[in-house]
């Protein structure tokens, strides 16, 4: 399938095409690029002085470089700028920030030329993946170069699977290096791309995994005999919050008709905070889920190119602003990213009290031979582990500060730091989630014959079972996790 770009996208269709959709420009977009290419080359006739187009960049911005050598800064500001380390990014990733980029471009306030742009989708219809370190951007710059290079037959890619240099695959396309023009340079590695294509494809995955999280805890609220009456539509409505009543709403569906809740109707006064607030975590995180999703289609809809041309050829304008810094994407990541963590949180909370026997009801550490078996006990320490690193990880980056280029450059935001940690949070929530959800079918093994399960939890424990068996300390442990992180991972929601 193929995404279409006439006025700008959404997060929802940055994700898709990070997950493999490609992307067509209408008419009106590609004239739009066209337009203001043609406002570069009346600034760059005109002498115009410009940042980035006849102007060094950063604390070289008073330097002027003349008609002659605008070529030639375009690529060396590529090459000069591919200075990023670490892992590589994962093609999904790549993807979504090619996708931005071009959304970016598409506004028509940029100025580089059609064929820049047609390269770039053609990246994404042949499934040509530029190789993107993922550490070194204290904003966008280093991600986007990288992306660049292979633009002008410069380092490496993976093509349909195999890896070449960037020549090779543009020919395994049928491109041919471009040759950057004035301002190309700096508009491909300026904006915030990098950050909106991250960030749009963590609420991809966030939002699948807030739909696992209601599923999961509505087992071990299961299991654990909650007392449903937290739950009630009036009493949650108390606390106005459509994340909250979102949440009561999914429990009350996925929980109706349980035996096992009828028979636990009036055992406890109330449940601990772990299993009576999950509409209220959950719910607070599924808003800041939707308020996160607005920033990013706002950004989706901003330029965020510096400088902006605007204007006619005949009357061109270029203006310096801050554009491409992104606060709002920094703090909405952070946010989220505080959201994500206190999910995972709770989520161990809750497979602690399945586990624990001083609170269980349950064989200690859900092992079938307590004592010759060990069952979860280890699992949980995991999942500890992890709720812990989450808790780092959820420092805000946005608050991070540092000065670049000579003073000149001495305000960062930092949101691509933000966007890139919040992954690693969903990633180790993914996990911790996967415990809690093969903990609570364990339990409910235990329960048989003491009441029926609701339907909809049948439903989740049978898709549990059909991944992996019951637990009997036959078989190492890691296994099974690893088994429902990719079942929670994956496209396929919590039925």
């Amino acid at each position: 399938m193929s995404v279409v770009l006439d006025g700008g996208l959404s997060w929802r269709e940055v994700a898709r095409i990070g997950a493999g959709e490609t992307l067509v420009l209408s008419e009106r977009a590609v004239a739009r690029v066209a337009h203001a290419r043609k406002i570069v080359d009346a600034i760059v006739a005109a002498g115009i002085r410009a940042y980035g187009v006849n102007t060094g960049v950063g604390a070289l911005s008073d330097t002027v470089v003349d008609v002659a050598s605008q070529s030639r800064l375009s690529r060396n500001i590529v090459l000069s700028h591919a200075c990023g380390v670490g892992p590589l990014l994962p093609p999904r990733a790549v993807r979504s920030i090619i996708a931005a980029q071009i959304a970016n471009f598409s506004h028509g306030h940029s100025g580089v030329r059609p064929a820049v742009v047609n390269h770039l989708a053609a990246f994404l219809a042949q499934d040509c993946i530029p190789e993107v370190p993922s550490k070194g951007s204290a904003g966008y710059l280093t991600h986007n170069a990288h992306t660049a290079l292979v633009l002008i037959g410069e380092g490496h890619a993976v093509v349909r699977g195999e890896r070449m240099t960037g020549r090779e695959a543009l020919a395994a396309i049928g491109l041919a290096p471009l040759v950057l023009e004035a301002k190309e340079g700096l508009s491909l590695v300026n904006g915030t791309a990098c950050a909106t294509g991250l960030f749009a494809l963590a609420l991809s995955r966030a939002e699948h995994l807030l739909q696992w999280a209601d599923a999961v805890a509505a087992l071990t609220l299961e299991a654990a005999g909650c007392q449903m009456a937290a739950f009630d539509e009036a009493v949650l409505a108390l606390r106005p919050s459509a994340g909250i009543a979102r949440v009561g709403a999914t429990l009350r569906a996925r929980l109706a008709g349980s035996g096992l809740i009828a028979a636990a109707l009036g055992r406890r006064t109330q449940d601990a905070l772990s299993l009576r607030a999950v509409p209220h975590a959950h719910g607070a995180a599924w808003d800041v889920f939707e308020q996160a999703g607005a920033v990013v289609n706002r950004e989706l809809a901003s330029v965020t190119d510096n400088p902006a041309v605007s204007g006619t050829p005949e009357h061109p304008l270029v203006s310096s602003q801050a554009h491409a810094v992104a606060p709002a994407l920094g703090q909405a990541a952070d946010g989220l990213a505080i959201a994500i963590a206190q999910i995972a949180a709770m989520s161990e909370r809750r497979m602690d009290r399945l586990v624990n026997p001083l609170v269980s009801g349950l064989p200690p550490f859900l092992a079938s031979d307590a004592g010759s078996h060990s069952g979860f006990m280890i699992a949980q320490y995991t999942a500890t582990a992890l709720s812990a690193e989450n808790r780092r990880l959820a420092a805000p980056a946005s608050t991070d500060g540092g000065i670049t280029s000579g003073l000149q450059e001495d305000f960062l935001a930092h949101p691509t730091a933000a966007a890139s940690k919040l992954h690693d949070i969903i990633d180790n929530a993914e996990h911790i989630l996967a415990i809690e959800l093969m903990a609570a079918a364990q339990a409910h093994d235990f329960l048989a014959g003491k009441g029926k399960r609701a339907a909809g939890t049948q439903a989740l424990y049978s898709m549990v079972r059909e991944n992996v068996a019951h637990y009997e300390d036959d078989r190492p442990l890691g296994a099974d996790i690893e088994t429902l992180r990719a079942l929670i991972a994956g496209e396929k929601p919590a039925t």
